[in-house]
């Protein structure tokens, strides 16, 4: 079996929760060479925990011996990154967002083609078990869908990974921080392309790009089970300081409708996640637990009826970390030649319908 040889960019949160324990958990597979960031705490603490060898900066960690790069740093630094990985000849899997804009997100594409190299994003939801039953287990058709529901409620990560070894990186230099919120800014104008507010930033850059992108990659890929195409936005408000996030799409000329909802309520140790399809006598739904609680499995019920009586049942499709998957993913994508299961194709289109929401937000804009 080939092992690849892989590095991190990023000590943060994602990477040293699941990214660095998963790919060192998977030893048959990848052999991780180090970790690059910024910052000294960060970093330090990851040699201390796991052992491993760290870089300050990513050229750094380039003149390593690596075939592969797992980018797992702040998001407004995902763009040049993964470019500079692609330079470099090295396949490359970059956590989500890709990218905030759609020209950026086609150079990666080109850059990608031009190097033959595997472009992975990390949408982990593609690996859930549950998540892939529900596509075989739809209980209907595209002629009989009505709506799709997404409802996110969620305190952020603090409740779960309490129990984890994480030490953040307070130490990075106050000119590096204000570099990176310059370019976010930057980048976020470039994304939208109409003048913007405060509230729609923050709403953008949160509660669309960093939480409901998910469920929005996830629907996709349940919508294209059922051959539905993209639909219309119609509707979309950013609220609670940007806390919040909702959006409404018209499908099938106005057949069905999707809605979505994400709330970052960060006093409530609870988290709730719920991805619903209506069709005319039956019902999907898939019930995740916080992403940061690894081997709960999905709950993915779904509901038949006559229109007298009414039959639940409820489906398992086993413990299997989606985290840990989506590296296995990766890893055969490169190995084997196994279709990338998260192109930056997919990573387009998200974003393309998170920027139309965006944009139907600041053309309503009550809040603002």
């Amino acid at each position: 079996m080939s092992r690849i040889r892989v590095g991190v960019v990023g000590a943060g949160m994602i990477s040293q929760v699941e990214h660095i324990p998963n790919l060192l958990r998977l030893g048959e597979l990848f052999e991780l060479v180090g970790v690059a960031d910024p910052s000294r705490i960060s970093r330090q603490f990851v040699t201390d925990t796991h052992g491993i060898a760290n870089f300050e900066t990513i050229d750094q960690l380039f003149d390593q011996r690596l075939d592969a790069v797992v980018i797992g740093s702040p998001d407004p630094l995902h763009h040049e990154q993964v470019l500079a990985t692609l330079a470099r000849g090295l396949h490359v899997f970059c956590e989500k967002p890709l990218c905030y804009s759609l020209a950026e997100i086609a150079e990666i594409v080109a850059a990608r083609d031009a190097a033959r190299k595997i472009m992975q994003v990390g949408y982990m939801k593609r690996f859930d078990p549950s998540y892939r039953l529900a596509l075989a287990s739809l209980p209907g058709t595209s002629s009989t869908l009505r709506a799709v529901s997404v409802e996110v409620n969620d305190p952020d990560a603090w409740p779960f990974i309490a129990h984890q070894p994480y030490r953040r990186g307070t130490d990075i230099p106050k000119d590096m921080i204000a570099a990176v919120a310059a370019k976010q800014k930057r980048q976020v104008e470039d994304a939208i392309g109409v003048p913007g507010t405060d509230l729609a930033f923050r709403g953008f850059t949160g509660a669309y790009s960093s939480a409901l992108i998910h469920d929005v990659n996830a629907v996709h890929g349940l919508l294209d089970a059922l051959g539905v195409p993209d639909g219309e936005v119609v509707g979309a408000q950013i609220f609670a300081n940007g806390d919040g996030g909702q959006g409404a799409v018209k499908l099938l000329d106005g057949q069905a409708l999707w809605t979505m909802t994400h709330l970052t309520v960060p006093k409530l140790a609870d988290y709730k996640e719920r991805i619903t399809l209506f069709f005319d006598d039956a019902s999907l739904e898939l019930e995740f637990p916080s992403p940061w609680l690894n081997h709960h499995p999905t709950r993915l019920t779904v509901t038949t009826s006559d229109g007298h009586t009414l039959s639940k049942k409820d489906l398992r499709a086993g413990y299997a970390e989606a985290f840990v998957e989506e590296m296995r993913g990766f890893w055969a994508a490169i190995v084997n030649g196994d279709a990338v299961v998260n192109p930056a194709e997919h990573a387009a289109r998200d974003q393309a319908l998170l920027i139309g929401l965006t944009r139907r937000h600041l053309a309503t804009a009550p809040f603002d």
